[in-house]
C-alpha cells in the first residue's frame, strides 16, 4: 500500500472519530442534568490538574508508565519509519507489528491522560515541535524528552495561570492560548523550509 494512503486513512479515522464522539457528547450534554453533571462534564472538557486526584492516580498509573516505557523502548523503530516503510523494512522492522504497537501504546497513554485530567489541547501538538528544536530529530532521545517537557511544560501553565488570576483558569484555555499561537508560528517557518 502507497504510504500516503495510510496517512490518508488515519487522518480520516481520526477525523470520523472525532466527529462521532464530538455528537456523542453532545447527546450526554444535552440529557445531563444542568446542576450537578453538566458542570463537571464542563470543567473535564476544559482540562485541569485539579481534576487528578489520589485514588485515580493510584488506579491508572501502571498502566499510564507502563505505556510510556513500552513507547519510549520501541522510539527507536521511529527513525526507521519516518524514511519510509520500504527502508524499514530493508532494515529489519517489522513495519505492521510496530506501528499497530506503537498507535496503540500512544493512544492507551492519551486515554488515560485525558480520562485523568480531562481534554488538555495543543500539548501533543507544540511540544514534540520544541523538544526537536531543542533535542534534535533522533527519536530515542525525543521521545522521552517530549514527554519530561510536556509534563513541565504543563506544571509551568498550571502554577502561571493560578498566579495570575483570583480563579483558576482551565489549563486546556491556557495551553490553547498559548499553543495557537506558537503552533502558526512553527507552520509559517515550515512553509519557508524549517521544521
Amino acid at each position: 500500500m502507497y504510504r500516503g494512503n495510510t496517512i490518508l486513512l488515519l487522518v480520516l479515522g481520526g477525523v470520523i472519530s472525532s466527529a462521532l464522539f464530538t455528537s456523542l457528547l453532545s447527546i450526554v450534554k444535552y440529557v445531563a442534568d444542568p446542576y450537578n453533571q453538566l458542570p463537571a462534564i464542563v470543567q473535564w472538557l476544559m482540562g485541569g490538574l485539579s481534576l487528578v486526584d489520589g485514588r485515580s492516580l493510584t488506579f491508572l498509573a501502571i498502566p499510564q508508565v507502563a505505556s510510556i516505557i513500552l513507547i519510549a523502548l520501541f522510539s527507536g523503530y521511529l527513525n526507521a519509519l519516518s524514511m519510509g516503510d520500504e527502508e524499514a523494512k530493508a532494515l529489519g522492522v517489522p513495519v505492521e507489528w510496530v506501528r499497530l504497537l506503537l498507535i496503540f501504546l500512544a493512544t492507551t497513554a492519551s486515554a488515560l491522560t485525558v480520562v485523568l485530567a480531562g481534554m488538555i489541547g495543543w500539548v501533543g501538538l507544540v511540544i514534540p515541535h520544541v523538544a526537536r528544536m531543542l533535542i534534535g530529530p533522533n527519536n530515542k532521545t525525543l521521545v522521552p524528552a517530549s514527554a519530561l517537557i510536556g509534563a513541565i511544560y504543563l506544571l509551568i501553565v498550571d502554577d502561571v495561570s493560578r498566579l495570575l488570576f483570583n480563579v483558576e483558569v482551565p489549563i486546556g484555555i491556557s495551553t490553547s492560548l498559548i499553543g495557537i499561537p506558537f503552533f502558526w508560528i512553527i507552520l509559517r517557518k515550515a512553509r519557508k523550509g524549517w521544521t
